[in-house]
């Protein structure tokens, strides 16, 4: 068959795209940004009527919508990721001919709330509404090496200390991306009956503290230290984290952790005609190793950010209320700064620190990393220049600012952001 996959771009359409070509189907694969010869312009995010999709659908036997989104993020919006773009292009498959629709949904739709699960429900009802050879897909939580959930998990279990939503004891099912794709091609084979919904589960119920705990242990770290959190407190840290770049814990990924993902895993295993594979075989040996270098090398910037954020936050909040202002304009009066051109000077240099420590937060960059390494050479080199004294200071408040420097400079190295 040729099948358009949406999504192929991303961790789940991409391997479902790659378990159809294995099976000898011609795949089609629909991205927001097409940069290979078999990939198509699809953007979920503009393309809310039929006539978008119907030139995409011409010559194509079969659709899978595995497109979603975990948080909203600049124009992405889930009632037009989830819902309107879906429900556009499923009424394009039928006015197309298209024999089978494969719909990726999520597990605990029908109970769960917040604007995700209403969404993915949405399109889910539109879909069975309609007069096609339509099947849905439920699956639990994804794990795979490549797959954003399954990373920040990852990253999560490597800490040597472990704060557990109210003790960790949410009950998840969680299913390996292989059982996932391996599900969406026989769900595609003609000889399977169409218009079904089936919800797909790993081999074993474990609590999120155990999910953890055998990540932990999977990539050889020691047991972590534990400790349960508050609901409320988890909250009010999942309201700050949701608004910082790339996080994946926000309020309603959080309500979805506090509400479980299992099922009965009966379906799964009629499906897949064998067991589903338990948490005991989501990682390789070959990947036990990647796993574990790649969750220590996501914390080195997060921690390197952090510390520069307390470094500029901290710094405006002494100047402001711990330390004598009178004291501060002295120091400038040594530099040669007195009277109003002081002051300018100290508010501006109390503001830029407090924005440089918001921008680290939550705006970072190479041309943030580069103004505060001109910043803070530009600021070593005055107090070098102006006030010798404090290079042979016995604190070495010039001399810090080296390791700051070096932070520095490894941000903008490693960074992707303009």
């Amino acid at each position: 068959m040729r099948i358009l996959v949406c999504g192929a771009g991303g961790f789940l359409g991409g391997e479902i795209a790659r378990r159809l070509e294995t099976a000898g189907h011609e795949v089609l694969r629909a991205v927001r940004r097409p940069a290979r010869q078999d990939e198509v312009e699809a953007d979920f995010g503009r393309m809310l009527g039929v006539e978008d999709w119907l030139p995409l659908l011409r010559g194509v036997d079969a659709v899978v919508n595995a497109v979603g989104i975990l948080v909203e993020r600049g124009g992405q919006r889930f009632d037009a990721i989830h819902h309107r773009a879906p429900a556009a292009l499923f009424a394009a498959c039928e006015r197309s001919g298209v024999s089978r629709v494969l719909q990726i949904s999520a597990l605990g739709v029908e109970h769960g709330r917040g604007a995700y699960f209403t969404s993915k429900l949405a399109a889910d009802a539109f879909l069975m509404s309609r007069p096609l050879g339509w099947q849905i897909l439920r699956p639990g939580l994804i794990y795979g090496p490549r797959g954003k959930s399954a990373g920040f998990f990852r990253l999560l279990a490597s800490s040597p200390l472990l704060p557990l939503p109210s003790g960790g004891k949410q009950p998840l099912r969680a299913v390996h991306i292989d059982d996932v794709a391996e599900a969406a091609l026989r769900l595609l084979d003609p000889a399977t009956p169409v218009q079904q919904c089936v919800a797909l589960v790993g081999a074993e119920v474990c609590s999120y503290r155990q999910m953890l705990a055998y990540y932990r242990a999977a990539m050889g770290f020691p047991p972590a230290w534990t400790f349960p959190m508050p609901a409320w407190a988890m909250r009010f840290c999942a309201s700050f984290a949701e608004h910082l770049p790339g996080s994946l814990l926000t309020r309603d990924t959080l309500s979805m952790l506090e509400a479980g993902n299992t099922t009965d895993d009966g379906a799964t295993r009629q499906l897949l005609q064998r067991p589903p594979r338990g948490l005991s075989g989501f990682m390789s040996a070959a990947e036990r190793e990647s796993a574990r270098q790649q969750a220590l090398a996501t914390w080195r910037p997060a921690l390197l950010r952090l510390a520069l954020a307390s470094v500029w936050l901290l710094t405006a909040l002494v100047c402001l209320v711990a330390y004598p202002r009178e004291a501060s304009l002295a120091l400038l009066a040594e530099a040669g700064l007195q009277g109003m051109p002081a002051l300018i000077a100290f508010y501006g240099a109390v503001l830029m620190d407090l924005a440089f420590g918001l921008a680290t937060l939550c705006r970072p960059g190479r041309r943030l990393w580069l103004a505060q390494m001109l910043v803070v050479a530009g600021y070593s080199l005055v107090i070098a220049v102006a006030l010798p004294a404090f290079l042979a200071h016995p604190f070495g408040p010039v001399l810090k600012n080296l390791p700051i420097l070096a932070i520095l400079f490894l941000l903008y190295a490693e960074e992707r952001r303009p």
